[in-house]
């Protein structure tokens, strides 16, 4: 967090030198002892929006309410030359509401920087189990929405230093898939891969009209939806 400016610096280079849209975690040192973790998204060198965290886990190897305060950006998605980007990070994969936000809002793609894995402590039946329904869940947010998305995962094995655990295994498996919830691509389980996708995003039109989730909403009955829990 303390080289957050000098991380910004470098990818903002990065996007400049390559000409591309360029999407990045990091750290946010916002002030003393108040920390973001924040997805900066870069547009040939310019800074073209910033989304920080706001559902923030408390599980085992994943503690993240010590060190990170939600965010307070809201769900916007981020005009960009390739269209508008609704990004959203790891945690907030497992909310629906966070998706159709960002969809109402025009979100033509969702992204999802991630790092989440299992403990290889873990039953293989229960790996199986959360696999499946970490892929399932985001195939149901693209085809809910009628857009195309993104998920990128980590790979390799972290060590846990307190050893409370022996650590996390990232799952990688990072997929596209398109706005009817089709498989574009998949990565590896285990290895680093840069994966080039052409995704089409005037497909979401037809999409839509297939299925016109949006047109049929029932707008006016989903108070129940500001509350904690409907007693």
């Amino acid at each position: 967090a303390d080289t957050f400016e000098e991380d910004i610096t470098f990818w903002q280079k990065v996007s400049k030198d390559y000409d591309i849209v360029l999407i990045t975690s990091l750290f946010e040192k916002r002030a003393p002892g108040l920390y973001h973790n924040s997805a900066i998204v870069f547009d040939k060198g310019a800074i073209a929006g910033k989304y920080r965290k706001m559902h923030i886990p408390d599980d085992p190897g994943f503690y993240e309410k010590f060190y990170f305060a939600p965010g307070d950006l809201g769900f916007n998605p981020i005009s960009t030359s390739i269209g508008k980007l609704g990004v959203l990070i790891c945690w907030d994969q497992w909310f629906v509401e966070a998706a159709r936000i960002m969809a109402l809002k025009g979100a033509q793609i969702l992204i999802y920087p991630t790092a989440i894995g299992w403990f290889d402590e873990d039953e293989e039946s229960e790996k199986k189990r959360q696999l499946d329904a970490w892929i399932t869940i985001q195939r149901g947010h693209a085809i809910a929405n009628g857009i195309p998305l993104v998920a990128v995962n980590r790979v390799g094995f972290e060590k846990d230093d307190s050893n409370c655990l022996s650590g996390i295994r990232f799952w990688g498996n990072s997929f596209v898939v398109g706005s009817m919830g089709e498989f574009l691509a998949v990565a590896s389980n285990d290895r680093e891969e840069v994966l080039v996708v052409d995704i089409d995003l005037k497909k979401s039109e037809e999409t839509r009209q297939i299925w016109p989730f949006f047109r049929d909403r029932r707008v006016d009955e989903y108070r129940c939806l500001l509350k904690r829990y409907c007693d």
